[in-house]
């Protein structure tokens, strides 16, 4: 069976999450057009945390796992062009938890990778840039634009209720 041991795992993170997961997230199976559930992509929102500059925001972050899940790392993708020093232009998230070569382990969750790029907007790695821009704005000893494009976005995402 194709994915197997994948979709095993994907079921019980998604029993867990059920169960259990952080205030203000979202994490759910996609749903194909005839109603079935693929586990092998997940749709989540990340509330910005408070008293952050990214407070207010719910980002939205799709989550594709391979058949190699959970031995390999998904893949997150936050929306093209989102303003972050650790997010590609294409959206694909640059984080140490989903590196299978520096810090990726099975044991991880995706309640611990969504708790994780929560933590990775507030407080980016400039060492491991994924836009110049960004990067160069938040290195600045003034970070009064960098503040203000964070802030922006952080409207542009607001809260789906």
């Amino acid at each position: 069976m194709v994915g197997g041991i994948a979709c095993g795992r994907l079921a019980e993170e998604r029993k867990a999450w059920r169960k259990n997961h952080p205030h203000g997230f979202v994490a759910k199976p996609a749903t194909g057009p005839d109603g079935s559930t693929n586990l092998m992509v997940w749709h989540c929102i990340i509330p910005g945390k408070p008293g952050t500059d990214w407070e207010g925001g719910h980002y939205p972050l799709i989550i594709y796992f391979s058949e190699d899940y959970p031995s390999q790392p998904p893949k997150c993708m936050l929306p093209k062009g989102f303003f972050h020093i650790n997010v590609y232009p294409s959206g694909d998230v640059c984080l140490s938890i989903l590196n299978a070569a520096t810090g990726w382990s099975p044991a991880i969750t995706v309640k611990q990778i969504l708790l994780g790029i929560q933590e990775l907007l507030e407080h980016p790695n400039p060492s491991s840039s994924a836009q110049f821009e960004c990067n160069k704005l938040y290195m600045q000893q003034d970070k009064t634009e960098y503040k203000r494009r964070v802030k922006e976005q952080a409207k542009q995402y607001p809260a789906l209720i």
